[in-house]
């Protein structure tokens, strides 16, 4: 594991990027974007690892620094590897000089990367950091690439050698042995693995988002369900900028779950950090098997909430619907807000309506249930025998009008899809109808189901 520090605005999230090789970390010219830990898989010279983004490090009393600083101070504890990123256009600050004083408190090595050297007029400038205490600094230029090939030969080479390989550099004082991790002990194995958006998250593994609205309590509820404060948590809407994934191991096996950045309507989205945070929550949302809709439970189903919910069922996956802060509703009140669910978010079908407190912990035990159940149904295949049985005790209870089916196959699954060969065009509303007898019989609950009609003799018609 790789972590990338320093203090706000030095480039980590460009040299992230740099180092993937595509654009996994939010990135603008302005300090503070970067907020949660951002875990993604990277690879160089064969060598597989871990680089972990962290936002800036900063002594200061505010509670949104504060969190921010201690989610970099855990990822230090946990890395194997530390690069500490300085600006050389600015030089080295105070802020540089604390966050290396509190580096130098751990054994794990420690390189200096002097970023936005873009030129070899700026190389000596570089030399400045090595007034931090850890010796030669690695120049490099993050935005355009120049360097980065040497730093990462450099930190493949800190790395544990894999298993058979014999141990390089075991009497070098920068090897990894002698900065207190040895290099024949193993690390412990992890609880929860992350990965990166987009990325598999192994196989078999469903990949669960939550979204909603700015401010709902996403990634209070994340933190609860994974058991860490892995996301940083505050009252002010947007904390969240990035996509953040975990898997956990669960009675009901591994799930990674994503939490991502509130989304509002394009035209209250603004520009920079809050647009390209709403992309990364839309594509976290496609990439996912499941899609948890959280909606704060005291304001209700907003307008909002409803358009972000067609955008889920747009997605093709099952969704949950989370009223979160439910112990705020004032129990009179409860019976009106699960109406207002139902007759707002009627389209979205069977989703199932969990009451919650991502807070206090009140119902959160039963959103795992509901995405076992979901995932079941969004992978399900029913045989050709079945469906005709169904099909044809559906037509039986209600025939259609001037039209029938004559049989169907299921064409593909994630989600189910069906194929009826009819010998007329059949309504809607009856397709509706059948739909509904299908979920009924083979227990398809939120998944979403698709039908398509193929006419004897015409052409092919969908129906979701």
């Amino acid at each position: 594991m790789v972590v990338v520090a320093g203090r706000p605005n030095v480039g980590k999230s460009t040299l992230i990027n740099r180092i993937v090789g595509r654009r996994v970390a939010v990135v603008e010219e302005r300090p503070g974007v970067t907020r949660d830990r951002k875990e993604v898989d990277a690879e160089w010279t064969g060598r597989s690892f871990t680089v972990v983004d962290t936002g800036g490090w900063l002594a200061t009393a505010d509670p949104l620094d504060a969190q921010v600083s201690q989610q970099a101070e855990r990822a230090v504890a946990e890395a194997d590897v530390v690069l500490l990123v300085v600006d050389v256009t600015v030089g080295v600050t105070e802020e540089d000089l604390a966050v290396a004083r509190l580096l130098r408190r751990s054994s794990t090595p420690v390189r200096v990367v002097a970023n936005k050297v873009d030129s070899e007029q700026r190389e000596a400038e570089a030399w400045r950091t090595v007034s931090l205490g850890f010796g030669d600094p690695l120049a490099v230029s993050a935005l355009h690439g120049r360097g980065t090939g040497d730093l990462l030969d450099t930190v493949v080479a800190l790395f544990p050698p894999e298993a058979g390989e014999a141990p390089e550099g075991a009497g070098d004082p920068g090897s990894a042995g002698e900065a207190g991790r040895p290099a024949e002990e193993p690390d412990e194995a992890p609880d929860a693995g992350r990965t990166g958006l987009g990325e598999p998250a192994g196989p078999g593994v469903p990949r669960v988002a939550l979204v909603g609205r700015p401010n709902v309590g996403k990634s209070t509820l994340f933190n609860r369900l994974v058991g860490d404060e892995r996301s940083v948590t505050h009252d002010a809407p947007g904390t969240t900028r990035d996509a953040i994934d975990t898997v956990v191991e669960t009675p009901e096996g591994a799930v990674c779950f994503v939490d991502t950045a509130g989304m509002r309507r394009a035209s209250r989205t603004e520009r920079g950090t809050e647009y390209y945070s709403v992309l990364r929550a839309l594509e976290a949302l496609d990439a996912s098997d499941i899609a948890l809709l959280v909606i704060d439970a005291t304001a209700g189903v907003t307008h909002q909430d409803q358009r972000l919910a067609e955008r889920v069922a747009a997605a093709g996956c099952p969704v949950v619907v989370v009223l979160n802060k439910w112990e705020l509703v004032a129990t009179e009140d409860r019976p009106e807000v699960l109406a207002d669910v139902g007759d707002r978010l009627a389209f979205l079908g069977e989703a199932p309506v969990l009451k919650v407190s991502a807070r206090t912990g009140l119902g959160v035990h039963r959103i795992l249930p509901a995405v076992a159940v979901a995932e079941d149904a969004y992978h399900a295949r029913v045989p050709t025998g079945e469906l005709n049985r169904a099909l044809t005790a559906i037509q039986a209870a209600h025939p259609a009008a001037g039209a029938r089916i004559l049989y169907g196959v299921q064409a593909a699954s994630d989600p189910p899809t069906f194929t009826l060969f009819t010998n007329g065009r059949l309504q809607q509303t009856y397709l509706r109808y059948v739909e509904r007898g299908l979920r009924e019989r083979f227990e398809l609950g939120p998944t979403p189901v698709k039908l398509r009609v193929r006419t004897k003799g015409g052409a092919r018609r969908g129906r979701r």
